[in-house]
């Protein structure tokens, strides 16, 4: 499965964004989705993931309340909703897909990873 990531910019601390991560294949709905950010200088660290239906997701303690995860199957796309950016969320963010039914957090466990989009929160 190939994935693409978009919906990355510039925002003001505070502000909101969606990014949209679009799979081709027809076999999508088979896959528990992820997304993944790394900063400048830092690790890549899991922000959130989603089940293979969307019935279950995780979130990492600095997003939980924030963040929001979801997956439309009907056109293979896993969104984040991002609100209350804060200047610590600027990253590079990726999506990723798991050959799983259940959410997957770490990134050893995922099969396919997208290239990142840019997000930057200004203070």
């Amino acid at each position: 499965v190939q994935l693409q990531a978009s919906g990355g910019g510039l925002v003001q601390a505070g502000g909101s964004l969606r990014l949209s991560c679009a799979a081709s294949g027809r076999t999508f709905s088979s896959y528990a989705m992820g997304w993944f950010r790394q900063a400048p200088g830092k690790e890549r660290e899991f922000v959130a993931a989603v089940s293979w239906r969307g019935g279950s997701t995780y979130y990492a303690d600095s997003v939980k309340g924030r963040f929001t995860i979801s997956r439309d199957n009907a056109v293979n796309t896993v969104y984040l909703q991002m609100n209350s950016l804060k200047p610590e969320d600027t990253a590079i963010y990726y999506c990723a897909a798991a050959i799983s039914r259940w959410y997957v957090i770490e990134p050893p466990e995922y099969d396919y990873w997208g290239k990142g989009t840019q997000v930057t929160v200004s203070s």
